[in-house]
């Protein structure tokens, strides 16, 4: 019996594209699939979820994971990156020195936030620093006429925040948390206020109006919902 990827907790948002939802803070990661390949975007929280998510990702593809990428260099987005052996990583440029050389700030915000001491410093412990950092636009050729566009372009959430496009008919965006949806979009420290605004600009101008936009937290939206949270933003942080 054939098993469908709404089954295998996968949501479908086009053709060999799909997202999901993981527990805990909510994160979506996003699931891409080439001729032998397969693309996750983000790698969950801890090693543990990101074991299970290289599994439900195996599962749907029939194949191993071959790339991953990473949106931006917080916990709930990196930390299963080390479950995914073999896959090629990429990440904004810049993101590779954060997770190089800031892991104790990543470990205390991750413990600060509610994961357990243990998995935080085994998560650490595997970190390693993506070896395809993308300056501008990276093309992945996926096989098979399937194609993903790397996109770096923040900052806004953070210094280092990276999208990923997969033309299509829907066009889907994968914004990581440059768009939030279940709740308003969170500037740490870390974030660049001032540049947010126009990372929203550049995602729709990449995926245009009838794309998919895949936040980093809630549910699926649509180009005005991005517009609308791009407004909110300039008016809260006081620029145009």
């Amino acid at each position: 019996m054939t098993v469908t990827w709404e089954e295998l907790g996968w949501e479908r948002l086009a053709a060999g594209v799909g997202r999901c939802r993981l527990p805990g803070w909510d994160c979506t990661s996003g699931l891409v699939l080439g001729e032998g390949t397969a693309l996750v975007v983000d790698a969950g929280s801890s090693l543990a979820e990101g074991a299970r998510l290289r599994e439900r990702a195996r599962a749907a593809a029939g194949r191993r994971v071959t790339h991953l990428a990473l949106t931006h260099p917080h916990f709930d987005h990196v930390f299963g990156a080390a479950a995914f052996p073999g896959a090629e990583v990429y990440a904004a440029v810049g993101a590779d020195a954060v997770l190089a050389h800031d892991r104790e700030e990543l470990r205390l915000d991750a413990v600060r936030n509610g994961l357990p001491v243990a998995d935080a410093d085994a998560a650490v412990e595997a970190l390693a620093a993506p070896r395809h950092p993308v300056c501008g636009e990276w093309t992945l050729d996926l096989g098979g006429g399937r194609q993903a566009l790397l996109a770096n372009v923040g900052p806004g959430h953070t210094a280092h925040d990276l999208a990923v496009l997969v033309p299509g008919s829907p066009e889907v965006v994968f914004c990581g948390d440059l768009v939030e949806e279940s709740g308003p979009p969170q500037a740490g420290p870390d974030a660049v206020p001032s540049r947010w605004p126009d990372a929203l600009d550049r995602l729709l101008a990449l995926g245009g109006e009838d794309a998919l936009y895949v936040p980093g937290h809630g549910a699926v939206v649509d180009a005005a919902f991005v517009r609308r949270q791009r407004d909110e933003l300039a008016t809260r942080f006081g620029v145009s």
